[in-house]
């Protein structure tokens, strides 16, 4: 058996069971990929795909076991590859990120640049994707860090730890009625059209849930995954923005120049944690670690190198 075995039934299950777009992935043909399960198979003495002619219908039972093992094989040959590149590269390579549009555009630049100063000869390299996506980025090893505020926790396979709290920002135009007005209120909101988030992204379900405990049916106008297109069709006057409040701190600052203001909804939708993500028992390099360091004054490279091995608990934090 080899690791091109391990890898032919990874991408299998990954990929639905369909031969044909696992080959596509790794690069090789499909009667490569059948032809390497089936060694595998006959070497073990087990089936671990159920068939149907040639195609494969589901996982058997000993596969699942198998499956398993090969995820702990695969995980240790990439902390193997980790330990190479940490010890002979003199602190240079990628560093991988999976995270949201919002955290990639209004968070992440500061703490990006800051380790490039630390690391000079570091790259990194940033993958975009909906929460969900960004936990299986990392679960995959396509990212070997994920950082998105719905989600990761959700996941086994990922150790989450929190990085920083934050609430949605209400942006509305400056002669809206409700920009006047003291204290707004759910029932205020229901009343106008508003333009928000995509439901899987920046903290829809907290502002969903809200409306719903209260049993108010909001008119949502316009859902968006960038906070940018979400202000830039209030200015039009189509509704009120709900956006979280990192992505208004220039808003908030411009003294009015942009024809928007901005006001705490945190009382209405309560607090989002933002977390940072890590595969469970992956080996971190250093500049993962001075990564997590400058994401959140939070975490140090102690703390997440216990958290990675299950001795850290969210309220430690």
């Amino acid at each position: 058996m080899n690791l091109h075995q391990f890898r032919f039934v990874q991408e299998a299950v990954r990929r639905n069971l369909n031969l044909t777009e696992a080959a596509k992935s790794l690069h090789t043909s499909q009667p490569g990929v059948s032809k390497a399960i089936i060694e595998l198979e006959e070497e073990l003495g087990i089936e671990i795909f159920a068939r149907h002619g040639k195609r494969l219908k589901r996982v058997t039972e000993p596969g699942e076991h198998v499956l398993r093992s090969i995820e702990l094989i695969m995980r240790e040959v990439g902390n193997l590859r980790r330990i190479g590149d940490e010890y002979s590269a003199e602190d240079s390579g990628t560093l991988s990120i999976a995270t949201t549009h919002t955290q990639a555009r209004y968070v992440l630049p500061g703490p990006v640049s800051r380790l490039r100063e630390a690391y000079p000869k570091v790259n990194v390299s940033l993958h975009q994707g909906a929460p969900d996506q960004v936990a299986k980025m990392v679960i995959d090893e396509i990212a070997e860090v994920g950082v998105a505020t719905e989600s990761l926790s959700n996941y086994a396979e990922l150790v989450t730890l929190p990085c920083y709290e934050w609430q949605h920002m209400l942006v509305l135009p400056a002669a809206h009625p409700l920009a006047t007005k003291e204290r707004v209120s759910l029932e205020d909101l229901e009343a106008e059209p508003l333009i928000t988030y995509h439901p899987s992204f920046t903290g829809r379900t907290r502002i969903d849930q809200a409306f719903a405990t209260r049993h108010l049916h909001p008119r949502i106008a316009l859902e968006a995954i960038d906070s940018d297109v979400i202000t830039t069709y209030v200015k039009l006057g189509m509704g009120v923005g709900i956006v979280a409040e990192m992505a208004v701190r220039d808003i908030a600052n411009d003294e009015g120049r942009s024809g928007l203001v901005v006001r705490p909804a945190g009382q209405l939708f309560g607090q989002n944690v933002a977390r940072v993500a890590f595969k469970r028992s992956a080996y971190l390099r250093n500049f993962v670690f001075k990564f997590a360091e400058l994401l959140s004054d939070r975490l140090d490279r102690h703390l997440v190198a216990r958290a990675m091995t299950g001795q850290v608990n969210d309220y430690e934090l």
